[in-house]
């Protein structure tokens, strides 16, 4: 190993990226560092292959991030798009592997995504990586024990991208107890990915606020679907990620906002968004309220918010979690 003080030592030349990221048996092209106490030490060379020695170290030494130089990035990036899909198709790794690996990349897609459109809007490249991603995930999805090992990693830490992936997770379970073309699945997917993009332009002391908000708070954090659409008004997106965007926090009893849209003026796959979105919102909680459980979430959604929900779709919701079972705690 390489002593520290030969490695570059400014932070701001790295960026840090998930364990679960370097996939057994794949070369990355690009050497990998660890952070300790205070020094960054070269773990992995540019010519290593990362192996399951390289994941069974790290997980000895308890490390939940490695780094990569931010002049490598695109490598890096290259390298996730040109690896994912085999991996989560490798029926010789374990589900439970498999599916750290899909959250794993989803939260580090997400979490760059919504970084980098904070100066104002989405960039084209994130874009596509996203659209790659959920191609590249839906057949992964689409299996009965992917959702039942993907229920025990999600976290109740209340984070707009966590809440994101969390939020694509139940989306693309219940699109796939319909018979839609892949390419509304990818739209769907895409869309859900994004609904809360506008987020990034509420005030953080509003999204964190520890109770309730007032009703002047209220009116700017509802700004955010029509903050969202102006995110990605210069890209070439479709109408089904305009609508989820715009529409997800709209109610079938036409309650919800921004336009007060009800019944059948919904799109039905936004629908299919908002339950999702509310259901993940419960069950992982928020800074001023704990996290339901799945039976008590979908209660409130039954009877509580009676009416604001299109109740095949929770029907189907709650299909899709028995079937998980075991893992989502039902």
């Amino acid at each position: 190993m390489t002593e520290p003080t030969e490695i570059p030592q400014a932070e701001d030349l790295y960026f840090g990226v998930s364990p679960l990221m370097l996939f057994p048996e794949t070369h990355g092209n690009f050497p990998v560092y660890l952070r300790q106490d205070g020094q960054y030490v070269l773990y992995a060379g540019k010519s290593e292959m990362f192996t399951t020695q390289h994941k069974a170290r790290l997980n000895d030494l308890g490390m939940r991030e490695v780094f990569v130089l931010k002049g490598h990035k695109k490598r890096y990036e290259r390298y996730v798009e040109e690896n994912l899909g085999a991996i989560l198709g490798n029926e010789e790794m374990p589900m439970a592997e498999r599916a750290q690996i899909f959250y794993g990349t989803s939260l580090e897609l997400v979490k760059t995504a919504l970084r980098e459109s904070l100066p104002g809007s989405l960039p084209r490249e994130q874009l596509r990586q996203i659209e790659l991603f959920v191609r590249q995930t839906a057949k992964f999805l689409s299996r009965k024990d992917a959702l039942r090992s993907i229920g025990s990693l999600i976290s109740h830490d209340y984070k707009v991208y966590r809440h994101s992936v969390n939020t694509f997770v139940f989306t693309t379970a219940v699109l796939q107890t319909y018979n839609l073309d892949e390419k509304i699945m990818l739209e769907c997917g895409v869309g859900a990915i994004l609904h809360d993009i506008g987020k990034q332009k509420i005030p953080s002391d509003i999204l964190d606020k520890p109770i309730g908000l007032s009703k002047a708070e209220q009116a700017v954090y509802q700004t955010h679907p029509i903050r969202g659409v102006a995110m990605v008004a210069n890209l070439a997106v479709s109408g089904e990620v305009y609508n989820s965007i715009l529409f997800h926090h709209e109610r079938m009893d036409g309650s919800g906002y921004p336009s007060g849209l009800a019944g059948a003026d919904i799109p039905f796959l936004v629908r299919i968004l908002s339950v999702a979105d509310r259901y993940e919102s419960l069950v992982s909680g928020k800074p001023h309220r704990e996290a339901m459980t799945p039976y008590q979430a979908l209660r409130v959604m039954s009877e509580r918010e009676k009416g604001g929900f299109d109740p095949e779709v929770i029907k189907r919701l709650v299909l899709v979690l028995s079937g998980a079972g075991f893992a989502l705690g039902l």
